[in-house]
C-alpha cells in the first residue's frame, strides 16, 4: 500500500464539498482509506496518526485544503487524487466561466459588494472567528457565530460589544437559526408563526422548530446563542438580548427557550426577563427545580417544551405516543431474552442528551461520551446501556459531522449491532439545509440488514419536514419498510427504546 497526499494552499472549501471529495477517492478501485479536509492542527495530527507524511503538511495551515489517500498502487492514488480534485473544483471551475470578480478577502469587502445585509455568518476555525464577527457588529449586523473552540474570553467580549449595540450575537458554535423566514445554519423548512425560539442547543432548536411546524403553529424566528450562553461565565447575555428582540416584536405571541440546564443564577436571570411576556423554558433534564412564574412554564424535555407551548397558545395537543413500523411487543418477540440493553447513536448533541435523561429515569444509569454525570464517562462497563454523541471530537477529527457524512455511522452501527446483549440501537436522522442529501439511503438498508440477521430492533427519529429538501416523509416511509420502529418525536424513541429491552410496553405511553 501507498500513501499520498495533495495540499492546495490558501483554498477553502466547505463541509460538504470535503465530503464530497472524500467519497469520491473510496469510490476509486483500490482504494484502501481516503480523507479531505481543512489543514487545521486537530486534521493533521489525525493524518500523522493515520500514517500520512508529507512536507507538504509541514508548510500547511488552517485555510489550506487536502486531500489524502492510501492505495494498492501509484495508479489507484493517482486516479483517487483526480476524482478527489474533480469533485471540490468542478463546480467552481464552472461558475469561473465568463466574467469573473476578484475573489472577496474580508467582510468589509463582502458588505461593501452586498450593501443593506444586516445579518452575517461567519463559519471559520474558531481562532480566527473574532475578528470577521467584530467586523460585522462594528458595520450594524447581527451575527451567527457558527464556529467552535471560540475562547470564552473572546465569547463574551463580543456578546457585551454585541448587547451595547442593540445587536444579537448568536454563538459561537450556533449551528441553526431562522431569522425571518431565511434559514441559517443546519436550519429546517419550517412554516411562518407566533413561537419565538430561542435556543443554547442547536439540535434542539431543531427539534422545536419541527414540531411547532408540525403540528400546525410555527416560528416568527429561531435565534441560536451558543451552548455556553447559559453558563455562569457567559451570564446569558445573548439570550437576554434574543428575549428581549422576540418580547418587541409584533409577529412572536409567545417566546420558547431551549437549553440544557443553565446556571441557576442565570436561568432566574433570563426567565425574569419575560417581565410578563409569554415564556416556555425547556431546561433538557433540569426537573422542575428553577421556580415559575404566572407568565413563564419550565419543561425538562423537549417535547414536553413544545406541548407546554401549544397550551399556552390554546392549540390541540397532538398524540406523540403513536408510531410507525412494527409494535414493541412485535420487535421484543424478535429478540432473545438475553437482550436487555440499548445503545443511542446520535447524531444531535440535544438529542443525545435528553435520551440520557429519559433512558436513566425507565432504565438506570447509562453511561456516555458526553455523561450526565462526570463518574458515568467512557469507558462504560460491560453490560451497560450508552448513549454516544456522535458530533463531538473523538468522532469528527478528520472528517465531517454526521449529519453531513451518515456513513461514518454504519462502521458503529455494526460495531453495537454485534453485542449479543444489545436490544434496541436508537438513531436519530436530521434533515434539512446543509445535512446529508438522503440518509435513509444509506441507513435504511444497514438497519434491515442488522435486524434480518437477528441482531437488534432499531428505533429510529427524523427530525424534519417534509418540506425539507430530503422529504420527512419519504424519509420514514424507508425506515419503516427495512422493518424500523418510526416515532413521532426523539423523546419517544427513547421511551419506545426503553419499553422494548426492559420487556415494559407501558414505559413508552407514560407521561413524559
Amino acid at each position: 500500500m501507498s500513501t499520498s497526499v495533495r495540499v492546495f494552499h490558501h483554498t477553502y472549501v466547505d463541509s460538504v464539498v470535503q465530503l464530497g471529495a472524500m467519497r469520491a477517492m473510496r469510490k476509486v478501485e483500490g482504494v484502501e482509506w481516503a480523507s479531505a479536509g481543512m489543514a487545521t492542527p486537530a486534521n493533521v495530527d489525525a493524518l500523522r496518526e493515520e500514517g500520512v507524511a508529507s512536507d507538504e503538511l509541514n508548510d500547511s495551515g488552517s485555510d489550506d485544503f487536502f486531500v489524502a489517500v492510501r492505495a494498492a498502487d501509484d495508479e489507484a492514488i493517482r486516479r483517487a487524487l483526480s476524482a478527489a480534485e474533480e469533485a471540490a473544483f468542478a463546480g467552481r471551475a464552472a461558475a469561473e466561466v465568463g466574467p469573473v470578480e476578484a475573489p472577496v478577502r474580508s467582510l468589509r469587502e463582502a458588505a461593501a459588494r452586498q450593501p443593506g445585509s444586516n445579518v452575517a455568518v461567519v463559519s471559520v476555525p474558531g481562532q480566527f472567528a473574532t475578528l470577521p464577527a467584530y467586523q460585522a457588529l462594528t458595520q450594524g449586523m447581527h451575527v451567527l457565530l457558527f464556529s467552535d473552540n471560540v475562547p470564552v474570553e473572546k465569547e463574551m467580549g463580543l456578546k457585551d460589544y454585541a448587547h451595547g449595540r442593540g445587536l444579537l450575537m448568536m454563538g459561537p458554535g450556533a449551528g441553526t437559526a431562522v431569522v425571518s423566514g431565511v434559514g441559517l445554519g443546519f436550519a429546517n423548512v419550517v412554516r411562518r408563526g407566533v413561537v419565538g425560539v430561542v435556543a443554547a442547543a442547536g439540535t434542539g432548536a431543531q427539534e422545536a422548530m419541527c414540531l411547532l411546524d408540525r403540528w400546525g403553529v410555527g416560528v416568527s424566528h429561531v435565534l441560536g446563542v451558543g451552548g455556553r450562553d447559559l453558563s455562569s461565565a457567559v451570564g446569558g447575555s445573548a439570550a437576554l438580548s434574543a428575549v428581549r428582540a422576540l418580547r418587541g416584536d409584533p409577529a412572536t405571541e409567545i417566546i420558547l427557550l431551549v437549553s440544557k440546564p443553565p446556571a441557576a443564577e442565570v436561568a432566574a436571570r433570563v426567565l425574569a426577563s419575560a417581565e410578563g411576556f409569554p415564556l416556555v423554558a425547556t431546561l433538557i433534564g433540569g426537573g422542575d427545580r428553577w421556580g415559575s412564574a404566572d407568565s413563564v412554564e419550565v419543561a425538562d424535555t423537549l417535547e414536553g417544551g413544545v406541548l407546554a407551548t401549544l397550551r399556552a397558545l390554546e392549540r390541540p395537543v397532538p398524540d406523540t405516543a403513536t408510531t410507525a413500523g412494527p409494535s414493541m411487543e412485535d420487535a421484543r418477540g424478535r429478540l432473545g431474552p438475553s437482550r436487555r440493553l440499548v445503545r443511542g447513536l446520535f447524531s444531535g448533541g440535544s438529542l443525545c442528551y435528553e435520551s440520557l435523561v429519559l433512558l436513566g429515569r425507565a432504565l438506570g444509569t447509562v453511561y456516555s461520551n458526553t455523561p450526565l454525570d462526570p463518574a458515568l464517562g467512557l469507558p462504560a462497563p460491560p453490560g451497560s446501556h450508552l448513549c454516544l454523541d456522535l458530533g463531538e471530537e473523538e468522532f469528527t477529527r478528520g472528517r465531517p459531522h454526521p449529519m453531513i457524512d451518515v456513513e461514518a455511522r454504519v462502521e458503529l452501527l455494526r460495531e453495537h449491532a454485534a453485542d449479543p446483549d444489545v436490544a434496541v440501537i436508537i438513531l436519530d436522522v436530521v434533515l434539512g439545509f446543509g445535512a446529508h442529501p438522503d440518509p435513509a439511503a444509506v441507513l435504511a438498508p444497514e438497519c434491515a440488514a442488522i435486524m434480518a440477521a437477528n441482531g437488534p430492533q432499531v428505533v429510529v427519529y427524523v427530525l424534519g419536514t417534509d418540506a425539507d429538501p430530503q422529504d420527512r416523509r419519504a424519509q420514514r416511509d424507508s425506515f419503516v419498510q427495512a422493518g424500523c420502529i418510526v416515532t413521532e418525536t426523539a423523546a419517544r424513541a427513547s421511551l419506545v427504546a426503553a419499553a422494548i429491552a426492559a420487556d415494559r410496553p407501558n414505559l413508552a405511553v407514560e407521561a413524559l
